[in-house]
Parts: structure tokens; sequence; C-alpha cells
């Protein structure tokens, strides 16, 4: 019974065996023979044994039965009774199975009791766990002895009976805290180390060990110190000089590994004491800190690269907290603002407002949006792209970084390319035009040299005083009105600034009119009062926009609802009274042009704007707020004026003044004069039979010898045949199979000092220039007029002749 209570069931046998050898108690030691005197005295015995013992047996903690032979009840110590809620009555003479209503009848007592004890004379430490009526499931631990009697050899059995079922439990419960801590230990990713009081290693686990790279083994029994460098020592040796006064230690420090790297660890270290306060080592958590250390120290360097970035950039940024306070700005930022406002809220120190900014984007910015947009400050009148953008905060709302850029360069940029574009876009409009009126003009100008030329022919012939030359000279002055207009369709055929020249604005006016009535709607009036007929400096082109733009304004102001749109063309002679108001304008002779509506008028907030490049009422798609800059611009560069006077649902009156260069005289539409004439040879060649037919009519009236032929092919072949046989060649510009340029590099191959006369209705492929370079003589549109037709060739005869 050693290992529960042993010595205190030895003295008790001590005691018993003492006892049974005292003569009082169990009488001599001569045999006796009679068998009931036998059991008298082995009853006789039991008494004496029961109140012999009974002190002793009531002072042992371990409840005790003790036996008879037969397993019967003798006596049970006080503790039995006290464990096992059981009365003397109950147990002494009670067969031991049936103590307690066979509580007792254990299967594994039974075998302890019948088969192993009689062939022993004890046995020890046999754990029973069974389920007793009166105090439950309990572990006992079961120690039994025989002792023999004196007399008789009568057998006691003593039964020691330990509840071990705390302990038991408390042992389990150590077992499952050693488990715990176990696997706590071997599966926990830091390191833990355990040193007795003597700083030597006890226990590590296998995460610090990887670590270090050391096996458990090369490692219990070393201190600490023997696995850093001489530095490191001494914070260990502070640190451990603190075992005994602190409870917890934490603190950074290098181990060494077994390869020499160095490993930063982050110390978590508790002293270990037992309830005397006696210190029975230390338990240290080793964190490999080498990764965070990184990620603090990159973390440090990008912080020292943001903030340098941040002053470095010349865009103005601030970010704020979601309570709109400043968290952080930037030089530039200052500077903006004039002074350091971290720390105060972004809507009063960086826009001046009380309350939140109406176009404030923190709402969308808490959502993780990325937000752009412009703002105009107006005090510096600078445009600014705001970019804003959240800034993550792990434990609060995100953050705003706002960063300013300075867009006034661009937006003026954006400007410029936007009229470039509306430019370009005006260009190739023109182009279209051009190249649609090129194609006109090019065939109508054939018709209008037969109209002119013919018309000139028949007035030779006709009559003088009579109705009919009355009636030719209509159609001669109808014909030259309209080579007059054909003229400025092809100055958007040319693609080249026109030259200021003289021009009359009443015909311009006329025609602008005659264009825009095909598409101004019926419910717009127009009327029209043109009185002068003066001519000013300028550009037809420019003229021709002028008159549309201001046109179209007009008629646009009364899309809805209608109205009458007037135009009047006077001239005004202007004094020092009124052109003093006008830095442009000088006193003298004016051209006045007017253009009204009855349309919604203009607002006044919007009138000292309407002039301003890209300024515009209409929708966007609708116009591009250049129409009027453009006729401003054009007006002030022919040294003009323009006004405007406007009410708000009564409509608009645009006045233009324009300085007049001169009157125009009158003169008879056709007048006979005395035209240079010859007698050279001439080859005329033209496509068109009825134009070569009158021009061939012409010079022979002039004198001239002609030949015609309507074929450049026919042309070139009877020139290779007959060089000499003619002083000038005539040729139209536009012909199949040779163009007149090309016929005239062919003609001048043959005989290099033929000059040449090269006419077309219209061409974009050859200029006055050109044409010179390739030697020939004199370039005229058509419709050429007899004197035109006759001062040109003479002029080209006479100057072959003298050689120039």
């Amino acid at each position: 019974m050693a290992a529960y209570g042993g010595s205190e069931v030895g003295r008790v046998e001590s005691a018993l065996q003492s006892h049974r050898k005292t003569p009082e108690l169990y009488g001599s030691d001569d045999p006796i023979d009679n068998k009931g005197d036998r059991e008298m005295v082995r009853e006789k015995s039991m008494m004496q044994l029961r109140e012999y013992d009974e002190d002793i047996i009531n002072t042992v903690r371990e409840s005790l039965i003790f036996l008879d032979q037969d397993l019967r009840v003798v006596t049970v110590s006080r503790s039995f009774y006290d464990f096992f809620k059981v009365k003397p009555e109950e147990t002494v003479g009670q067969l031991i199975y049936d103590l307690g209503n066979k509580q007792w009848d254990i299967p594994k007592l039974r075998e302890l009791l019948e088969t192993i004890l009689p062939e022993k004379t004890a046995f020890d430490n046999y754990e029973v766990e069974h389920d007793f009526a009166t105090i439950g499931r309990r572990t006992m631990l079961l120690n039994a002895r025989q002792i023999e009697q004196g007399m008789g050899k009568e057998r006691i059995i003593l039964l020691a009976i330990d509840d071990i079922t705390e302990r038991k439990q408390a042992e389990e419960a150590l077992r499952e805290s050693e488990k715990k801590y176990r696997t706590l230990l071997e599966t926990t990713s830091e390191g833990c180390w355990m040193l007795n009081p003597e700083v030597k290693t006890i226990e590590v686990n296998a995460a610090l060990c990887k670590m270090l790279g050391y096996s458990q083994d090369e490692m219990l029994g070393k201190t600490p110190f023997d696995f850093v460098d001489d530095e490191n020592r001494k914070v260990f040796i502070e640190q451990t000089s603190k075992i005994s006064d602190t409870e917890h230690r934490s603190y950074e420090i290098v181990l060494k590994k077994r390869n020499g790297e160095d490993l930063l660890t982050y110390f978590n270290a508790t002293t270990i004491r037992a309830e005397s306060g006696q210190v029975l080592g230390s338990f240290a958590l080793i964190t490999d800190i080498t990764d965070c250390k990184q990620a603090e120290d990159a973390l440090r360097a990008s912080e020292v690269r943001y903030r340098s970035m941040m002053e470095a950039m010349t865009d103005p940024v601030y970010i704020c907290s979601h309570d709109f306070r400043i968290e952080y700005i930037n030089s530039a930022m200052i500077e903006k603002v004039g002074r350091d406002v971290t720390g105060e809220i972004c809507h009063k120190a960086i826009y001046d407002e009380d309350e939140q900014c109406s176009w404030c984007v923190f709402d969308q910015i808490w959502q993780g949006k990325n937000i752009i947009y412009e703002k105009n400050d107006q005090e510096t009148d600078r445009y600014y792209s705001i970019n804003c953008s959240p800034v993550a905060r792990p434990d609060a709302p995100a953050s705003k970084l706002s960063i300013f850029r300075d867009i006034s360069e661009i937006k003026m940029m954006e400007k410029e390319r936007i009229a470039s574009e509306v430019k370009l876009q005006q260009t190739q409009k023109m182009e279209a035009i051009g190249t649609l009126a090129g194609g006109i003009a090019h065939d109508f100008n054939n018709i209008l040299s037969s109209v002119i030329g013919y018309t000139e022919l028949a007035l030779d012939d006709v009559e003088k005083g009579s109705h009919l030359e009355d009636n030719l000279e209509e159609v001669y002055t109808a014909g030259k009105r309209a080579r007059d207009l054909v003229k400025q369709i092809l100055t958007f055929a040319r693609q080249s600034d026109e030259k200021i020249k003289p021009i009359q604005v009443d015909t311009i006016a006329k025609e602008a009119l005659k264009f825009l009535r095909s598409s101004v709607p019926t419910t717009i009036e127009m009327k029209q009062n043109i009185e002068s007929d003066s001519l000013i400096m300028a550009d037809p082109t420019q003229v021709h926009q002028i008159f549309m733009n201001l046109c179209t304004n007009a008629v646009q102001a009364m899309d809805k609802d209608g109205g009458v749109m007037s135009v009047g063309l006077t001239d005004v002679l202007l004094d020092a009274g009124f052109t003093t108001a006008y830095d442009n304008l000088k006193p003298g002779d004016y051209l006045k042009l007017t253009v009204s509506d009855t349309g919604s008028g203009i607002p006044p907030k919007v009138m000292e704007s309407i002039f301003e490049p890209y300024f515009t009422t209409k929708a966007p798609g609708e116009g591009t707020g250049l129409g009027l800059a453009t006729v401003h611009g054009i007006v002030k560069n022919y040294g003009g004026q323009i006004t405007v006077d406007s009410k708000v649902g009564k409509g608009s009156v645009f006045t233009v003044y324009l300085p007049i260069t001169k009157k125009r005289t009158e003169a008879k539409p056709y007048q006979e004069e005395a035209l240079p004439s010859g007698n050279e040879r001439i080859l005329v060649i033209d496509d068109e039979p009825p134009i070569a037919k009158m021009s061939s009519q012409i010079l022979q009236r002039l004198g001239y010898n002609v030949t015609i032929r309507t074929s450049s092919i026919e042309a070139k072949e009877l020139f290779r045949s007959k060089p000499n046989d003619f002083d000038l060649v005539i040729t139209d510009m536009t012909m199949p199979n040779m163009t007149g340029d090309k016929l005239a590099s062919e003609l001048m191959k043959i005989r290099p000092d033929i000059p040449v006369i090269l006419c077309t209705g219209y061409s974009k492929n050859i200029s006055d220039e050109a044409a010179l370079e390739i030697g020939i003589r004199a370039f005229a549109y058509k419709p050429i007029v007899k004197a035109d037709l006759a001062k040109t060739v003479r002029k080209v005869l006479d100057a072959g002749r003298s050689g120039s």
C-alpha cells in the first residue's frame, strides 16, 4: 500500500498483530479440541477485537472494513459510516456484497476477495470505479491484508477503501491541461521559451527552433545569452535582472540564427512564481518581427517620399477627415490659401463657406468613388480641376484627398482648339461649297461667255437707238452681273484670302438675302431697304459673312413665334460728335447696315458678353458662340463699328458702320470704244463649239485671221504640221484628252516662241503664277468681254514682237 495511505493501514495492521498475541484476549496456546469451545473462543475474540481496536480504527482517514473468513463485516471505521452514509446496524454481520442494498456487489471486488486474496496475504492499489446509490459514481482505491488470529488460526481481512475520485479528476484535468498546453505550444506560430530560475532553457517549441535553426535538444540547458551577440547580450542581462521585480517584460532584441543571420524578435516575457511567491522561472513568447520592421521601414520611407512628393508638387493638395477637418496641407496649398490651415474646417478655410459647400463630393468619396470636377476661383479668375479620392482608414471613415490642378492655360488652349476646330469646320464647309461652286462656275461661265459674247456681236450689228439695242444692253448688263456673282462664288473655291479691294455692298446684300430666303421659315417676313450703292474697301467673302451671321441670328431669335426681319443699307455722314464715343471711328462718310428683328431680345445681363468668342445662349450643338465675335472682328478690322440695341420680348437691332471709299459713277451698261485690232493669225481651241465660234467672230471683226479647233488633240496635230502658220494660240483650260496647260507645253516644245493665252471658266489646278512658269503669256477667267479679249490679244502679240 505504498501508493495511497499505506502508513496508516500498516499502523492498524501492526496494532492488530500485537493484539493477537495478547494472552488476555486469545487465551493459552493449548490446542482446543471441542468445536463448540472453539466457536465460543472465536466469538469472544472478535468482540474483544472490536472493543480493543475501535480507537485505533477510528483514527484512520481511509474507510476501513474488517471481514471474517466468510467475508462478513466484523466492524468498520467511523470514516466508512460518514463517507458512505450508512448506519452500524446496516453493516456489522452483513455479507460485504449485501451492504447498502448490494451496492458493494462489485465484480472486481469479488475477484479480489475470492480469488486473488486467498492465494496472497495482501493486494495493493486496485482501482474500482462504481456507481453508489448513496454517493454516486466514485473511483475507489482498494488495499487488503489477511491477518491471522492466534487461536484457531482464524483469518481477519482488513479492507482499506480510499476515495480517489477528486484526485483522479484532478489528474485528468492536469492531463487535459498538459495536452492543451502541448497542443498550443506546438501549433502556435510564435516561439515559446521557458527558463528555470538559473535562466537555463527547460523547454522550447518547434516554432522557436524553426526560427533559429536549432533542434530542441540543442537548445535545452542553454541560456538565451548563447543566442545573441555581445550588444544584445547586454539587453538580455538587463531584462533578466528584472525577473524577480517585474511580472511582465516586453522588448525587442536581435537573436542569432544557427547560420549566423540576424533575427529581429519581440520578446513578451512573464515571470513564473509559486504560491509562496518564489520565482520558478520565466516564460517568453517570441515573435519574428523582421518582416514587420522591414514594412515599418518601408512605410517610413514611403511616408518620407510621400511628404517629399506632396511638398514638391506645384499643385495645391490637402487632406480632410470625415468631419471636414483638414489633416494635411502642402506648401502649394498654403501659398494658395495664404496660411497654414491644418486642423481647421475645410469649407471655411479653403472656400470661406460657413456651411458644407453645395458642390461637396464627400458623400461620394465615402462610397469609394474618385471624383473630378472643375471650379472657377472668381477672386483670381483661375480655373482648377479638382481630383478628389478616398484615403482609407482602418479605424475610421475614409478621409478625402483633394488635388487642385490649375487648368487656366488648358482652358484657354481648349477655347483656342475649339475656335480652330470651328474654323476648320467652316473652312471645310466652304471648301465643299467651293468645290460645288467651282463645278457649277465652270459650266456657267461657258454659258455666260456665249451670252455676253454673242450679245456684244449683236450690239455691233443692231441699229443704234432702236428698241432692240436697249433690250440687248439689258441682256449684256445681266450677263455682267451674273459674271460678278460667279466671281464671288469662286472666291470660296479658290480657298485663299481675297485681297482687300473696293466692293459694292448692295450686290452682296441682295445675293445674301436671296440665298437666305429659301431657308427662312415662312413665319418670318423678310424686308429690305437697300438705298446705297457705295464702295468700301473689303473682302467680299467677309462682307458676305457679316450679312449671313447677323441675319441668321435674327432668324433664330424668331424661330418659335415668327416675326419680321428688316435689312437696311444707307449712306450716312458721321460727325465728330458721334465718332468720339467710339475709338475705332473717324468723322466721315460711312455705309450704315442695319439688321433688326422682332424676336425675344437680349437680356441685359448677357449684353456685354455677346461679342466675346464662344459666348452663346443656345443649347449645346446649336451654336459655337463665334458668329457675332466674327462679325465684330471683321468690322473692327475695316475701321468700322458695330452696336446693338435690344429689349427683352421686343427684339434687337444690330447696326454696322463701314467707311466708304468712293461713290459709284453712273455709266452706260454698254459703250462702244475703239478697240485695238490686227491681222495676225490666231489658233482658237475650245471644246465648246459655240464659244469657239463666238471667239472666232469677235477676233475676225478685229481684223485677225482665225482658225478654230474643238479638240486639243486635233489642234496639236494641226500645229505640228504647220507650226509657223500661227502667231498666237488661245486655248481653253478644261478640255477632254488634254488640258489647256498640257497642250500649251506640247505646242511650245514644237515651237518655243509661240505665245499662248490660257482661258478658263474655273480651275483650281492652275494659277496665274503657275501659268506664267510654263511659258503662258496671259491667263484670263471666262467670260471675257470683247474689250478685254481685244486688249489681251494685242498686248500679248505686241510683247512677242518686242521680244519682252
